[in-house]
């Protein structure tokens, strides 16, 4: 059996093993890529550690721990009741506007992950506070991200395109932004549905008569000015300057420390680890899989199959499948080129099935070992966290199966009819 085949029944076990067990599945997946790394593909150490996806450590322990501070300084508390008091109390509204504050972000270049490191420990808060369930929040920072992210200007989009124009397709970036924006707008009316929205839909707060906090509780001082200063400036920092969002991040939580470490003394402990493990844990094994050829050995197969329609199904399942735990950017620049002998055949249409192929990629990302959904679960309240995971791994990996479903449906049939 090759070595392929290996690392696909070693993921299977990870699951089953994590799941039975009540392990952390990440400890499992460091446990897989050391056995079957080491003893099957015999690489060294260094090879192994590679994979080791230390940007997003950062970001998970740097982000997690900043607001960890701005919570524990009541920050946190006053950009909520900021927020109230900017819809007039309307709650139903506050998740629409995160979805478009987000979307605003990733439209004019700004990193998903960095988008959503900075918007989803204020949403969740704020859904926390008020009683919205966590998923309804969570799912529409990262829809919103999505939703800008594939602007001709944007990074997903500039990637996209770029490949396209590169392997000699026919492209059309503005039609690739606008399907993406619309999916993503419709998944996001479902989503508010499904998930309490229409409750939200009859309640209104007045933010001047709540009893929960005291209006002198609220009051900004030194602490929370300097606090709401380095989220100014890691917002700043990351999207316009681009700075690493996990190292900057680190560095403010850390003068923050420094600055005021009474306040500040617990953060560290607050720090998502049990998260960090398992999302670090399974994006090296899956990072292993990538640089053994699984993907590639996934990709050839479709090249036996002879029906158009079911040959793209399987090409967008193969990236919503590797998507779901690893980089939407590295699948991206990987799977469109492996699609380019069956796209030249001219047996369905390549814009359609290029959008299909993004939208396969990109909506699995609210899974919680995807950066966007890890992000999600790192923000969210200490008492929220394993909920929001499992429910997050729920909503993702069944978006593996729904994504190209309904894109191939959307974007892919109408050329083969």
């Amino acid at each position: 059996m090759s070595v392929q085949i290996w690392s696909i029944i070693g993921l299977v076990l990870i699951f089953l093993l994590a799941t039975l067990r009540s392990v952390n599945m990440g400890a499992v997946a460091f446990l897989g890529t050391f056995l079957i790394g080491t003893f099957l593909v015999g690489d060294s150490a260094d090879e192994l550690f590679g994979g080791f996806p230390g940007d997003l450590f950062a970001v998970l322990v740097g982000v997690t721990m900043l607001f960890a501070i701005a919570k524990a300084n009541g920050t946190v508390d006053w950009l909520i009741h900021a927020g109230v008091r900017a819809v007039r109390g309307r709650i139903a509204l506050v998740p629409w506007v995160m979805f478009l504050v987000t979307s605003l972000l990733t439209m004019v270049g700004a990193v998903v992950p960095g988008a959503v490191a900075i918007m989803a420990p204020i949403g969740l808060n704020f859904a926390a506070r008020y009683r919205i369930n966590p998923m309804l929040m969570g799912l529409l920072i990262i829809n919103g991200a999505t939703a800008g992210g594939f602007s001709p200007i944007s990074i997903f989009g500039g990637i996209t395109n770029g490949v396209v124009e590169r392997s000699g397709l026919p492209g059309n970036p503005p039609l690739l932004w606008a399907s993406q924006f619309g999916f993503n707008l419709m998944l996001s009316v479902v989503v508010f549905f499904l998930f309490g929205g229409r409750e939200l839909l009859g309640r209104k707060i007045d933010p001047e008569s709540e009893s929960e906090t005291s209006e002198t509780d609220l009051q900004l001082d030194s602490q929370r000015v300097l606090t709401l200063t380095g989220l100014l400036f890691l917002a700043v920092g990351a999207l316009a300057l681009e700075f690493d969002v996990g190292l900057l991040a680190l560095s403010i939580a850390t003068v923050l420390c420094v600055l005021h470490p009474g306040t500040a003394k617990s953060s560290v402990a607050e720090v998502a680890w049990p998260t960090v493990l398992l999302i670090c844990g399974v994006v090296t094994y899956v990072s292993m899989m990538e640089r053994v050829g699984t993907i590639e050995f996934l990709g050839a197969g479709v090249a036996g199959i002879g029906a158009p329609l079911l040959a793209a199904f399987v090409i967008c399942l193969i990236g919503a499948a590797v998507s779901a735990f690893a980089s939407t950017t590295g699948i991206l620049g990987a799977l469109i080129p492996l699609a380019v002998p069956f796209l030249l055949t001219g047996q369905v249409g390549a814009i359609g099935m290029i959008i299909a192929l993004t939208v396969s990629s990109s909506v699995v990302d609210s899974s919680p070992f995807s950066t966007s959904g890890a992000l999600v679960v790192a923000g969210a309240p200490a008492e929220l966290r394993d909920t929001v995971f499992r429910r997050l791994m729920i909503w993702g990996l069944s978006m593996i199966a729904v994504g190209p479903v309904v894109s191939c449906a959307l974007f892919v049939l109408p050329g083969v009819l």
